[in-house]
């Protein structure tokens, strides 16, 4: 079984406490957050010791795999420790806020030999990883248009909003690799427009609530992308793939299936799942297993390092063509 660190006890860190601990492959053998109370709770409920650095974790060779969950401004120097010490490592995104900081970790992790996962968990959703392989099947023949639609039940506090990056980096950074995943080649152009109206302490940030993204690939497939942090119906998650032969969806998930007809309405659903836990669950589950996997089998994670560094140069595109109404071109290379 594979020995599990997990850094970050906060709401994502406890979703891969459970799933580590639910595995039949692996163990969560110690937990460390600076916030030591929330960090002793999670490690209790799941037979875990709590650590109390992160030398004390990077230190036990027991140890073959780390899980980052912690705040962003703390990925890179866990992601640069741990691959040093030659622990595998799964993390959550983004790898920074700090585009030089993402190629500075890039450099010094390079030839570590270690395993690097992303958690870019939207390409190990059922739906969108069918429509993502009818797509790569020809089903629709040659994708010439993909809608991405990505909306949040209710907008975040402002203090976290302050410290996340702006929209681009914290939101649509999903549909960016989302939109690479299920493409199948890079976007090249970037053009992006955002608006505020829902949080007006925004404008100071040179942040938005509204966004959308259009991206044109090398091929001429053309991508949509939009976003808003409210949506009072729900967590709003769609996928269209268009084409010459066709298109195919992967639509919203509800608790149930039932439709209801009445005087009132004709084929009224269900609400929609509420946020990102929910209607994320089975994507969760099925990445952590996937790295597990390749950490056994030696194979390449399917959503390594590099994906996380062109997910983040298409967001500081989408923030620069936002704030210059330019359409940015996108250089892979020099991470701009």
């Amino acid at each position: 079984m594979v020995g599990f660190a997990l850094f970050g006890a906060g709401r994502i860190g406890a979703v891969h406490a459970a799933n580590i601990a639910a595995s039949s492959k692996a163990r969560l053998a110690a937990v460390h957050d600076v916030n030591a109370k929330a960090g002793d709770a999670i490690a209790a409920r799941h037979g875990a010791r709590s650590a109390h650095s992160a030398a004390e974790v990077l230190g036990d060779r027991s140890i073959e795999a780390v899980l980052i969950a912690s705040s962003t401004d703390t990925h890179v120097g866990l992601i640069t420790a741990a691959a040093r010490a030659g622990k595998h490592i799964f993390c959550e995104k983004p790898i920074d806020l700090d585009m030089a900081r993402v190629e500075q970790c890039r450099r010094e992790i390079a030839g570590t030999g270690v395993k690097v996962q992303i958690g870019f968990n939207r390409r190990y959703d059922p739906s969108h990883a069918a429509l993502a392989a009818a797509v790569e099947a020809g089903e629709i023949g040659t994708l010439e248009q993909l809608v991405i639609t990505s909306r949040d039940p209710a907008i975040a506090p402002v203090d976290y909003l302050r410290v996340s990056g702006g929209i681009f980096r914290d939101m649509t950074i999903h549909d960016f690799d989302l939109a690479r995943f299920i493409a199948n080649e890079e976007p090249v152009e970037v053009f992006a427009t955002g608006s505020i109206r829902i949080e007006p302490k925004l404008e100071a940030m040179e942040d938005f609530d509204s966004a959308m993204v259009v991206m044109r690939t090398a091929k001429g497939s053309l991508i949509h992308i939009n976003n808003s942090r409210r949506a009072v119906y729900g967590y709003d998650q769609r996928v269209e793939a268009f084409g010459a032969k066709g298109m195919i969806v992967s639509d919203n998930l509800r608790a149930t299936s039932l439709r209801r007809s009445t005087k009132d309405a004709t084929d009224r659903l269900g609400p929609l799942l509420h946020f990102f836990i929910d209607r994320y669950r089975d994507a969760y589950a099925r990445e952590l297993d996937d790295f597990i996997d390749k950490i056994q089998s030696g194979g390449d994670p399917a959503v390594g390092f590099e994906d996380g560094r062109r997910a983040q140069i298409l967001a500081e595109a989408a923030l620069e063509s936002a704030l210059t109404g330019k359409v940015v071109r996108v250089d892979y290379r020099t991470g701009g």
